[in-house]
């Protein structure tokens, strides 16, 4: 009965060493997470809004993220995402997205003493000096931009510094990771030759390129094509979960090689490949993806308030500590644990800022419109092309000349 005693207060005390280890490293290092989708909470619980007492964020519940979670979870970086579904696609995508990133301006501009917008690496640093939470924005699916150059540049313009190319829909550029399952059809084989001249637009203008959700075949050209290295937002290793949501090992060389980022998806689905996950096997995924592609290559994208099932003990964002504290048990270095907690994503975003080239003309180069679906949009500008005529209105004429005629 002693000896039980005994190891159960030296493994208590060993535990509370290492999250007291983890905690002292956060506070001098902040964690940026990678994909956190709390503005699509706002907009499917209150529309948007964020002044309705029960949106408050100080207090809101019901979700993985508020504030007082954020600063329990030692969070000081957070891409927001402004996610809209694949069925805006030709619809309402491009406005639905700049709803998406205006909730975002707005929880800075609410909550100024807790979130700092940011748009540079820079404004980062700045925010982790200030003891705040940069926010930046992730614009998830590109089908956000409607297959424009110009709508690309203007999301730039308005804060977006990540792009993911797909969600779980192929854009007419790019294919997405259901081409993979067999559940979705290949259609660029990748990245056709405009989605070539999206992600040539995105290094020009310092975008970093987000790989999840894509396809290998999209994967590969893009770290074959991008001058600036690359990141998975939200993606874990599919040799631990071999879900075609994660990272192949070939891939997981390639991103040694460019020097690119993979920041751990926390949903059970892609951890487990089953409904239930624990802490414990996010930390293989950390370990996996660090041992085969690098210590520089790792990082976090929880991907909380995106997903319905997470690991026991991650249950929220206020958890990370205890997910740093099993990386210390695991023996990282403080310098590993400080990479993949900020510094790997610095650096990311640093050379992609290096690379870009805002004195170079921008991109003038359009899709095809025969790539587009045609019936909610018009034909202006486009070579050899009239403006076409509002659906039903042309068999509308016909019919109406028609029985003239019959007259």
């Amino acid at each position: 009965m002693r000896n039980w005693w005994f190891w159960f207060c030296l493994a208590l005390c060993t535990a509370d060493q290492f999250r007291d280890r983890a905690v002292k490293i956060m506070t001098e290092t902040p964690l940026i997470d990678g994909h956190n989708d709390l503005p699509w909470q706002i907009l499917k619980r209150f529309n948007g809004q964020l002044q309705p007492t029960e949106a408050n964020l100080t207090s809101l519940q019901g979700t993985h993220t508020n504030i007082p979670k954020l600063k329990d979870g030692y969070v000081g970086g957070q891409f927001w995402s402004a996610y809209v579904p694949c069925d805006t696609q030709n619809k309402d995508a491009v406005r639905r997205t700049l709803e998406q990133m205006d909730v975002i301006h707005r929880m800075c501009q609410m909550y100024p003493e807790t979130f700092l917008c940011a748009t540079r690496s820079s404004d980062i640093r700045q925010a982790f000096q200030e003891k705040k939470v940069a926010s930046l924005i992730g614009v998830e699916g590109g089908h956000s931009i409607d297959s424009s150059l110009g709508v690309l540049r203007a999301l730039y313009h308005l804060g977006m510094r990540y792009m993911t190319l797909t969600h779980s829909c192929n854009t007419p550029w790019a294919d997405n990771w259901l081409v993979d399952t067999g559940d979705d059809k290949p259609e660029s084989q990748g990245l056709s030759k405009f989605g070539e001249e999206v992600v040539k637009e995105m290094n020009r203008l310092g975008v970093m390129i987000d790989l999840a959700h894509v396809s290998v075949a999209t994967m590969e050209d893009v770290l074959s094509l991008s001058k600036a290295p690359v990141i998975f937002s939200h993606s874990s290793a599919y040799k631990l979960c071999p879900h075609k949501r994660n990272v192949p090992d070939n891939i997981l060389q390639l991103v040694n090689k460019t020097r690119s980022l993979v920041m751990v998806n926390f949903y059970n689905e892609y951890v487990s490949c089953q409904n239930k996950a624990t802490l414990s096997q996010v930390a293989d995924h950390l370990d996996y993806i660090k041992n085969t592609a690098g210590a520089e290559a790792v990082g976090f994208g929880g991907d909380y308030d995106g997903v319905n099932y997470l690991p026991t003990g991650l249950e929220n964002v206020s958890r990370y500590p205890d997910l740093i504290a099993e990386l210390l048990r695991r023996n990282w270095t403080e310098t590993e644990v400080k990479n993949a907690l900020a510094y790997n994503l610095l650096r990311v975003f640093e050379e992609v800022e290096r690379v870009s080239n805002h004195s170079a003309l921008p991109n003038e180069n359009f899709i095809e419109i025969s790539k587009l679906e045609e019936k909610c949009r018009t034909s202006y500008g486009y070579p050899n092309h009239s403006h076409q005529l509002r659906p039903g209105v042309l068999p509308a004429v016909l019919t109406l000349l028609l029985y003239l005629w019959l007259l």
